[in-house]
This record gives C-alpha cells, structure tokens and sequence, in this order.
C-alpha cells in the first residue's frame, strides 16, 4: 500500500511486502528544507524492533544467526542487513524499466542513493566520483562508473581500449584505486554483526565462540574485493531471450534494490534505490541504527550520508550504538533534523539544497543528447569537476557497440515510448517526444541485431501519423514546434554564457581538456545559491515534422513501414526462399486492353473465386511463402506492418481522388488492395474492422473504376499516372510478394481501355464489398457503410443503365432500311431495365425515395426509347400510331407516376420532382401529337382519336407548370402554348368536318375560340416566338373566316370582318421582333462577311427561321388583302344602302389607303423580309386604332 505525500502518481508493485511510508515536510535546524519520501515498492518485511544490546556486548564474536536467513527478515534479509553496498552499473536502469510511467515525464533523476549522496557530497569531499548520466526525456539515470573494474577488464578483452587511452591521455595518470585495508574489512564485520545481534525476538543472536581469529578479521563471506564487484555485461553479448522480447530483464539489469522511493527534494524530484536497514521501536514507527566508534567523532561527510539516508527514507530518528574496541558502550538516539547540528558534523541544509539544485541544472543543461553516454568526472582530491560525452568520443575511435550502455538505454528509449503510445490518445502533445525516443532508439540500434525492437520502433512511428482522422487544416494535424511535452517544455531563449551564471566554456583550460562537454571550474561554485541556474534550456532534438498535406504524412508512414518490413524480412529464415527478386526492378502493373479482358462474363468468373477466398479467410485458411511460424513476432509485426501501410495506400488513394487524379488513385487502391491481399495470405482469421476497412477499399475501388469511365478522354494521362511507381512502393511490394502473389483482387484494380467492362468492375466492386459485409455479420454494426456501399451499387446500376439505353437509342438512329426492331436493340433494353430495376431495388431497401425516382424516371425513358423503335418507318405513307407505341408510352407514363408517388410531394426535392413532372408531360404531350399527327384510323373512330388526343394534352397541360419561376418556366409556356395551339387547331378542324349536331358545333367553336385565346396570351409571354404567335393568329384569322361563311347579314359579317382586322393589327409586336432580328443578322452580314466568324449571330436572331417567315409574311399579306378588300366592298355597300356614319367613311378611306400600298407592294418582287416586315409595320400602324397593336394587348 503506498501512502504518498501530494499527488505522488502510482506506480506497479512489484514484490510482495509493502512498506507504509508517510511522506513528510520535515522542519531542520530552523531552516526549512521540503522533504517528501513515497515508498513506491519494497521487499521489507514489517519493520520489527531493533534489540537493545547489554553493555559490554562483543560484537567480534558472530551471533548464532549470522548471515543466515530468517522469517522476520524475508528473502531481502541479507540485503537489508547490509551485505554490500556496491552500487551495480546498470542499477538505475533496473528501476527505470520497473517504473516505466515515471521515466521521462515528471522524474528528474532515477538513481541508487549512494550516487546521490555522493553527487551532494562533492564540495565537502576529497574523494574521485566516476558516473555514467544518460538522458531519457526529461529525467537524468546516474549509474557509477568503475573505470578501474573497466580497465581491467580491457586488459583481459581487449575493450574500451579508446576510453583507457583517452583516460591515461587526459586524466591523472597517477591515481589509482586504494585497496581496502583490514580495518575497512574489521568494520564491515563488526556492523554486520552488530545489525545481526539488534534483531529483536525468538531466536535472538546469542553470542558463539570463534575458533579463527581470521575469520572474524578478514572479509565477511561474499565481501571480497572479487564479489563486491558487480559483473559488467560484454560490450554488445546481449542475451538471445532480449532479441526475441524486447521486455525480457537483462542480466545486470535487474531492480535489486530492498525499496524504490519517490524521493521529492525541494523541487527536485528523484526515483531512488535503498537497502538501508530499518528497524521499528523507539517513539516513531521507524528508526535507523548506526554503529560508531566511540574514539572517532561524527565528521560532516559522516553526517550528510546520515541525514540524507534518513531523509531519503522518511526515517524520523537515528538510534547510534557506540562501542570501543568491538565492546558495546551506549546507545544515543537522535532526531533526523537534529543531525545537521551534531558536534563537529555541523553543515547547513541549505547548501546542500543549493548543491542538489545546481548539480541537476548542471547537468540537464550539458546532457542534452538521448541515446549519449555521459560520463561526470572528479578525480581524488581535484576541484575540477569535467563532463564527457563517451558516445561521441566512441564513435570516433571504434562502433558504438563497444559502450555497454547502448544496449539498455536504447532498451529503455524504447519502453518509455511504448508506455507513452499507451496513453497516446490522451495527449497529442506527446507526439513530439514519443517520435524522439523512438529515432534516439533507432540510431543506437544494429539492424543485423535487434530486428525485432527496429521493427517494432518503427512501427510505432508510423502509429504516431493519424491516417484515419477527418481532414482537418494540415497544419492543425500537431502543434507546430515539436509538439514537445513536459520534457521539452523548459524552452527560453538561449543567454549568452557569462561567469555569474556557471561557466561551461573550457577556453581557459589546457588544450587536452577540448574533449569535455563542460565543466565545473571549482566544487565550491556548486555550493553558490543559483550558481548553475540552468539558462541554457532543453531543446527537442526532433520536433514532430509538420505535414504539408495528406500525400507527405503517408509517405512517412510508408518510410516507417518499410524500414519494419525490412528489419522483419531479414530476420526470416531464407531457406526455400522466392527466387531472388531485385527490389529496384519494378513489379510490372498489368494493363487491361479490351482485347485481353474477357469483359462482363469473366468478371463474373473471377468475383466467384475472390469471395470463395474471402470465404476461406474465414474458416481459418492461411499460408506464409516465406516460411514466417504463424505466432512468431515476426509474423505478428508483419501482420501490423502491411495493415499500415494498406491503410496508408488507401488515404493516398482517397487524396488522388480528391484532386481528380483518378489513374493515380487507381494505382493506390491496388497497392492497398495487394497489402490486404497478403494479410489475408497470412491471417488466420479477419478481425471485422479489418474486414471493414476492406469493405471500404472495395468501395473507393469501385468509385475509382467509375470516375474512369466517366472521364475517357484523359485516358492517357490516367495510364501515365498508374504506371508510375516510386522505389519506395516497389521495395513493399517485394516485401508483400514474399508473402502472397498479391493477385486475388487483380479484377478489381487494372485499368481498362473498355468502358463497359469499367463500369461492370466498379459495379463488382461494389457488390464485392456489399458481399463482405452480408457474410461478416457487419451489416448492423455499420449501418453507415451498408447504406453508402448500397447506394453506390444503386448508382452504378443507373449508370449502366443508361450506358445500354444510350447504346440502344444509337443502333436505333442507324436502323434506317428495316422496319423490324433488331435483337441487338431488345438485348440492350433488357440489359438497361435489369439494372434500373436492381437500382430501384437498392435505393428502395435504404429509404431513398429520391435517388428511386430518378431511377424510375429513367426507366420511363427507356419505355419511350422502346415506343420509338416501334414507330414505322419514314417512307411509308400509311403511318398510323401503332398499339406497340401506345403499349410502351403507357409504360413510361406508369414508371413517371411511380416516381412521384415515390417522392410524394415536391418539398422533398422540388429538382427531381419538377424534372419528372416534365417528362411525365412530354410524354402525355408526345402521345397525344402522335395520335393527332398519324391518327389510327384504321382501328378506331375519329371521335374517339379526338377524345384521347384532348384527354392526353390536358394531362400533359396539368403536368406542365407555367406558374413556377424557374428555368424550365419558359419551356413550360411553350410547351402549354402549343397545346392549346393544337387543342385549337383539332376543334377548329372539326368544325369545318362537322355537319349535323348543331350543339357539338356551337360547344367545339367555344373551345377553338378558348384555346386560340389561350395560346395567344402564352405566345405573347415568350419573347422568342414571334413565328408561332402569328401562325396562331392567322389561324384565328382563318377560324373567323370561316365563320363569315356561314353568316348572313351584312352588318354580322362586318362585325366579323371587323374583328379579323382587329386580330391582324395585335401582330404588330411579333412584326416589331422578327424586324428587330433582321437587322441584327443584316449589320452582324454587314460587319463581317467571312462565313466563319458569322456563325455567333446576335442570340436574339440565333432562333428565326428564315423560310418559315417568308412563308407567315406571304399568308399574312394575302390573308390581310382578303380581309381589307372584304371590307371595303361591305362598307360601300352599307354606305350606299343607309349611308354610313362618319366612324364607318374614316375606316373605308384607311382601308382603302391600305389595302392600295399593300397591293403595290405585293407587286414589288424585289423586296427584302426586312422591307416587307418594315412596310407590314407601317400598314398595321395605320390600321390601329389609337391606343392598340401593343404586343402585351389582345
């Protein structure tokens, strides 16, 4: 149970004993100094009372129970008792792999405390210091650096040969480690026996009598010079069981400390190993025990190594036993904040506050390197203390390999970075130092060693590129500068170096000490408040590289991968191996020429086998080429490895997509559908994402194959784009062709020059993935992807469709000679139906009552390509309109009903439903044209020919809306318009055929008359129609006529004759429009001749048809004789009977005038449309009465 002290974070347990520890701030002396000690793990039993010895106790005679174990003790006994208090080279490493959450991230120095008192003992100290530093983050691991213990093992190896010469180069030759006398190994015994005796309870040590003399003066058991040396690995003979797992303990590198503290020193916050022996009893729950000599006082290092031991173990008190001569005298007990005020050990704690702080500030400014080996240097009795970068100084001698350190720094690197990528998605920030770690990792790493970690680094790198985000602005994917976190966050403006803050410039120093990073010109700077105040701020060394785009990420995430599947594949055993394939030759991309690809029918062949295979992958079938053991780390990594970089290919697909770089996009989704190929090889089985993701390859796939269809004229360009291929994707492709022949999804990704066999692969494509997600059970949990792989396959069946239809309505414009449909025309529309209606069937069953009526709508336009196939031909005079044409406009007419009874009302989509409106008209308006124009007489009566005519143009008229502004309202007039024009003609026309019923007379004149008036009125809206408006009029003209035929008074007819007139004389605003584009067509002629540039006429001309207007101005002058001569002789008559009134003499002389000009203009041949519109104009100016011929009047 850890009790910590603030918000100590957690940490695993390792072991089983814990030792409650309570943090505490401890008051020393008057000056306060924070103090605050969390036991993260121990091995301790509980704490048991420490016995108190009888004077005169002989602690030269070994107790009974001496160096055995005991139950109180726990298997730590021995350690706790204090055994050895050699510190191990790689301790600090041990603790760091056992507390991975603390390394990096919000621990400054991880270290055994002996280095740390050590370290604060410097300025008090004479003694040499020897330490390894290394940089992991922001925390600093101190290890001792026996360089003694490495120069004699250089002498047996032949080993760090470079660092000994360097050493007997720069340093001072003459030291040389002092051996132990017989009084160092005198007092090791007698404490170690003295701790043994103070075990308190059964058993307690009884006192033996010795037979040798030697035994008690000479080293205790395991204590000689030899054992007390800890074993240094070789420089690179890293156990077999690390290669294979990256998280198997080294030897030597092993947490062997009794407890693990979370010690927080002021600020300062350090992950510390201790063995020092507790012991409960006394007025607090723990105390120390310290055996002195009563002859020797207490000095200032003794002290210091005291209160920090205490400090550093939250131990409230000391118990000191005093003894002369081996012989017990008293026991003394001292509070910890009293230590500092002994006699003749007097220090103050605030200066060692001050050591610590400008210790660490010392060293975070100089190490700055992850992955270097520092080495913190003072020789015995020096001042001088020097910091060497031991990675640099190997590399320029021998390989890196020859520093035992690079193996487990870049162990931890490594761990530190999977611990963070745990907790990645908590914090994007960390990104920066995760991506540090790992290239800090790599660089120190030898391919040919350690596949495995290289692998897996890698990676985890490529991890860090999210790829399945949405897309935001790129460079909001990270923080722009490094992303750094905590441990890069101490970044300031560098200050220039200056004496007042710590000099690390060795200018003034001999020329041979150029090889040191830094160095501390005096112990005693370390003890000036603030004096190495650390200016010069930690920089990341690689700030996380800001991607200027989609492609940029996934080429990086690429680089990372194939870095992987390298480290993987020259790992694997070679035997039975592929034939050697050269990487750098490109893997040729096969391209589908319409002559080699069997078309629909062998694609149909080939979806059978893919989705047998995909069936396979279900049931467990798998395979490896290679001969990779399914299970094997490798087989495991490369499985991660070629998903990442599927996923990759399909993001770089997706973007080429995006910028319309469809043969690019195509070449993507063939590299991610071959990545997913050789997963499938080697999967045992397909997790449903994995499944998923291929159901969305599929899909882009299809979109792709689609988007190629659409745009054949840039088939060219396409091909260039999908045979290009970098190094970088041959180099995968021949890692993923180790594995698999990458052939399964060939159909799907090869680019064809056909366009029906394009749009059949998309299609395929499409239901490939539909497949996958029936047979996978995914269809629920991904309701989003079965409604969007639906809707494409409903889309691309239209699009069929409408291929085949368009192909049908070509072979029907080149049928000229046989009257009979052909059956190449019927296959096509059964082709185009089928898939209309499985497109129907697709938006149906997805709710999509829109995309289903278009459907329909287009499936109303293949019925009326059908009825005008059945039309007879041209030549025979004999047409009539043919039952089979009724049969499928019937059809059509149908389908469009369908469409808006799927849509339901227009508030849904007004676009669509106008659009089906229009057509639902056209076709009624269609139907009914033929009838009228090629009436069947021969099956039926002209009565009823009539009946159905009028019944379909007001159904065409009730579909057709004038109303609504939109762009199609011009058309909309028009079309009603012409209804009524014709509706007119038809009740016109039976009135000059009809004999008999007068009743059905008199109702078909009321309705000519209605529909002409009509049909004027929309006429007169449209200002590009003036051709039509008169041919109305005429008509009108004529309809009147006709009715002056069978009238009988005079004064009727004149009334009739009068209104004719009237009709002419509305033509002026027609007139006035055909002059107006005469002009401009005669100056557009006159400004230009050349024929080819007289093409762009004036819009306003671009419709008028010349023929058609010299035909309405020779009718209209005729008719206009007709009528005005008419008149005139009415007139006269009148006047000569009754004598006319003064209105009736004026219109008689106008009429008269008139009708003279018209007569010798119409005698005039010569006269151009434009004279004769001109000189029209200008009669039916005269004819007007004031106030009328206004083109918005009737």
């Amino acid at each position: 149970m850890e009790e910590p002290c603030g918000a100590g974070a957690a940490a695993p347990l390792r072991g089983d004993a814990e030792e409650p520890k309570q943090g505490s701030v401890l008051f020393l002396g008057g000056n306060e100094v924070k103090s605050c000690a969390v036991v993260k793990y121990s091995s301790a039993p509980p704490q048991a009372a420490f016995a108190r010895l009888q004077e005169k106790t002989d602690l030269k005679l070994p107790p009974a129970n001496w160096l055995r174990e005991s139950a109180k003790l726990g298997p730590a006994g021995t350690t706790i008792l204090g055994n050895s208090k050699k510190s191990k080279p790689f301790s600090s490493f041990g603790m760091a792999y056992d507390f991975i959450d603390s390394v990096g991230n919000d621990v400054d120095v991880v270290s055994d405390s002996e280095n740390i008192k050590k370290l604060l003992k410097i300025p008090y100290s004479k003694s040499h210091v020897s330490m390894a530093v290394h940089r992991i983050g922001r925390t600093l691991l101190l290890d001792e650096l026996d360089i003694q213990e490495l120069f004699m093992r250089s002498s047996q190896t032949g080993d760090w040969t470079w660092l000994k010469e360097f050493y007997q180069r720069l340093i001072d030759q003459k030291w040389q480690r002092k051996k132990k006398s017989k009084e160092h190994w005198y007092q090791k015994a007698i404490l170690s026996k003295f701790l043994y005796y103070s075990i308190n309870g059964d058993g307690a040590a009884q006192p033996v009598p010795s037979t040798s003399k030697q035994h008690q003066e000479g080293p205790v058991a395991g204590e000689s010079d030899e054992a007390g040396r800890a074993s240094w690995p070789a420089p690179f003979e890293m156990p077999s069981s690390l290669s294979e797992d990256p998280g198997a303990s080294n030897q030597g590198l092993k947490n062997d400390f009794v407890r693990n503290i979370l010690w927080t020193f002021e600020d300062i916050h350090m992950l510390v190993g201790s063995n020092m022996p507790i012991f409960g009893g006394g007025r607090y729950p723990a105390v120390s025990l310290r055996l002195r000599d009563n002859n020797k006082p207490i000095n200032v290092l003794t002290g210091i190594d005291y209160w920090l031991d205490n400090l550093i173990c939250n131990v409230p008190e000391l118990v000191m036993c005093f003894h002369v001569n081996g012989i017990v005298q008293k026991y003394e007990m001292i509070k910890t904040e009293d230590i500092p005020n002994l006699e003749n050990s007097n220090f103050s704690t605030k200066v060692i506050k001050d050591i610590a702080q400008n210790i660490l500030s010392f060293l975070k400014s100089n190490c700055t390197k992850e992955g270097h080996t520092y080495w913190l240097f003072k020789a015995s009795g020096s001042d001088i203390v020097k910091l060497y970068d031991l990675t640099t100084l190997c590399e320029e001698t021998e390989d890196k390999y020859q520093n035992p350190f690079t193996m487990p720094v870049a162990i931890l690197l490594y761990k530190v970075a999977c611990n963070m990528m745990l907790k990645k998605n908590q914090n994007k920030k960390h990104y920066g130092t995760i991506r540090t770690l790992l290239l800090n990792c790599l660089k120190l790493l030898d391919n040919g060693r350690h596949p495995q970690i290289i692998a897996s680094a890698n990676y985890m790198l490529s991890e860090l590129f999210q790829l399945d985000e949405p897309k935001k602005e790129d460079s909001a994917d990270f923080p722009i500068n490094g992303n750094s976190d905590e441990s890069y966050s101490e970044e300031e403006e560098e200050m220039p170096d200056s004496d007042e803050n710590g000099s690390y410039s060795n200018s003034s120093d001999p020329p041979d000490d150029n090889k040191a990073v830094a160095i501390i010109k005096s112990v005693g700077e370390l003890s000036v408040p603030e004096k190495y105040k650390s200016v010069h701020r930690i920089r990341p060394s690689c700030a996380f590289p800001v991607c200027h785009g989609t492609e940029e990420r996934c080429r990086l995430v690429l680089n990372h991968v194939l870095e992987g599947l390298k480290s993987v594949d020259s790992s694997v055993k070679k035997e039975g191996d592929l034939p050697a394939a050269d990487p750098s030759t490109p893997i040729p991309l096969k391209y589908e020429d319409e002559s080699t690809s069997g078309g629909p029918e062998s694609l149909e062949k080939q979806m059978a086998l893919f989705l047998d295979k995909m069936g396979s992958f279900q049931k467990g079938k798998h395979s490896s080429q290679s001969g990779m053991i399914p299970g094997s780390w490798q087989y495991k990594m490369k499985l991660q490895l070629i998903l990442k970089s599927s996923r990759a290919y399909y993001v770089l697909s997706d973007a080429a997509m995006i910028l319309q770089k469809y043969g690019r996009a195509l070449r993507y989704i063939k590299l991610a559908l071959q990545c997913h190929d050789t997963y499938c090889c080697l999967c045992g089985s397909m997790l449903p994402e994995v499944l998923l993701f291929l159901c969305q390859c599929l899909t882009l796939c299809g979109d792709i194959q689609l988007m190629l269809a659409q745009n054949a004229n840039n088939r060219a360009a396409y091909l260039e784009e999908y045979n290009y291929q970098t190094k970088e994707d041959q180099e995968i492709l021949h890692s993923l062709h180790r594995e698999s022949r990458c052939q399964v999804f060939a159909w799907a990704t090869d680019l064809s020059t056909d366009l029906e066999y394009q749009l059949s692969v998309s299609c395929k494509c499409y239901e490939a993935a539909y497949e996958i997600l029936l047979f996978s059970n995914l269809k629920s949990q991904n309701p989003e992807q079965h409604i969007q792989v639906l809707k494409r396959m409903g889309n691309i069946r239209n699009e069929i469709g409408v291929f085949y239809m368009n192909q049908a309505a070509a072979v029907q414009t080149e049928r000229v000679v046989s009257k009979n449909v052909s059956t190449t025309e019927q296959q096509l529309w059964k082709k185009s139906f089928s898939c209309f209606e499985e497109g129907i069937q697709n938006f149906e069953s997805i709710d999509d009552a829109t995309n289903a009526a278009l459907l329909l709508c287009n499936t109303g336009r293949l019925m009326r390509i059908c009825a005008q196939a059945h039309c007879a031909a041209e030549g025979d005079f004999k047409r009539e309109f043919s039952p089979e044409e009724a049969l499928y406009y019937n059809k059509a007419i149908d389908y469009y009903l369908k469409a808006l009874r799927s849509l339901g009302k227009r508030d849904v989509h007004p676009a669509v439903w106008d659009s089906v409106n229009w057509e639902l008209s056209t076709t009624y308006f269609t139907m009914a044209t033929l009838q009228q124009d090629y009436a069947p007489l021969s099956r039926k009566a002209q009565e009823q020919i009539e009946k159905e005519v009028s019944e379909a143009m007001m159904k065409s008229l009730k579909y057709c809306d004038v109303d609504t502004v939109s762009e199609r309202q011009p058309l909309c007039q028009y079309r009603a318009a012409t209804i009524h024009h014709r509706l007119a003609s038809m009740y016109h026309s039976c009135l000059r055929n009809q004999v008999g019923d007068e009743h059905l007379r008199k109702q078909h004149r009321v309705l000519a008359d209605l529909h002409y008036s009509k049909a004027v009125r929309l006429f007169q809206l449209l200002r590009d129609a003036p051709c039509e408006f008169l041919r109305v009029q005429l008509e009108r003209v004529a309809f009147a006529e006709f009715q002056m035929a069978s009238q009988n008074s005079s004064a009727g007819k004149l009334k009739t004759l009068s209104g004719a007139l009237d009709i002419m004389t509305k033509t002026k605003g027609a007139f006035q429009l055909i002059r107006k584009e005469l002009v401009a067509e005669t100056e557009q002629i006159s400004k230009d001749k050349s024929p080819a540039e007289s093409v762009s006429v004036n819009d306003s001309s671009a419709g008028l048809n010349k023929e058609e207007v010299l035909k309405l101005l020779g009718i209209f002058e005729s008719r206009m004789s007709f009528l005005l001569l008419q008149s005139i002789k009415l007139l006269t008559s009148s006047k000569k009977k009754i004598g006319g009134s003064s209105e009736e003499e004026a219109a008689l002389r106008t009429n008269k005038q008139v009708y003279s000009l018209l007569l010798r203009a119409t005698a005039n041949k010569g006269l151009s449309p434009l004279e004769r519109t001109e000189l029209l104009l200008s009669l039916l100016e005269q004819l007007a009465p004031s106030g009328e011929g206004s083109p918005g009047t009737q």
